[in-house]
């Protein structure tokens, strides 16, 4: 969370690179104990490199299955360890290659600016795309554990 300083009221807010390294932490951790976790991710004002003080980062998660309804499913993952608050956004696989087929703005969106910072297998990512890719080799980076890390869209 934001830090003030003792002598100074400058407000500090965590920027990219901690929060890109506490949400790969928070993504290795939550997929070896969420056996249902295939990708994470984070989308936004992060993700863009636009963020600014009082920013949250917005996070996508696609999962095997869910017998939850789409708006509780996010209470399944703590995200409260990390450093600006979080958005969670929960899909199952068989939602996520419906949004992508559909190819609404919101999908073209999360195509466009994910940054994938967790795929379980690649295996797990296959499947139809049906949005361009654009860019999407913008921002990719090799990832340590189990998980591989970029921006193209997992096809889940």
């Amino acid at each position: 969370m934001p830090v003030r300083s003792l002598n100074s009221p400058v407000l500090k807010w965590p920027d990219r690179v901690q929060v890109d390294g506490a949400v790969r932490a928070w993504a290795e951790q939550i997929g070896t104990t969420h056996d249902e976790l295939l990708c994470a991710g984070y989308f936004g004002s992060y993700a863009r490199d636009d963020w600014g003080v009082g920013s949250d980062i917005d996070l996508v998660l696609v999962v095997r299955e869910s017998d939850k309804p789409f708006d509780r499913r996010a209470l399944d993952f703590d995200a409260t360890g990390l450093p600006v608050p979080a958005e969670l956004l929960v899909y199952t696989q068989e939602e996520w290659r419906r949004l992508m087929d559909e190819a609404g703005r919101f999908a073209r969106t999360l195509a466009a600016e994910t940054v994938w910072v967790y795929v379980r297998e690649p295996s797990a990512a296959q499947g139809p795309a049906r949005i361009s890719h654009r860019g999407s080799s913008r921002g990719r980076r090799g990832a340590g554990g189990t998980g591989r890390t970029d921006r193209s869209t997992p096809k889940a």
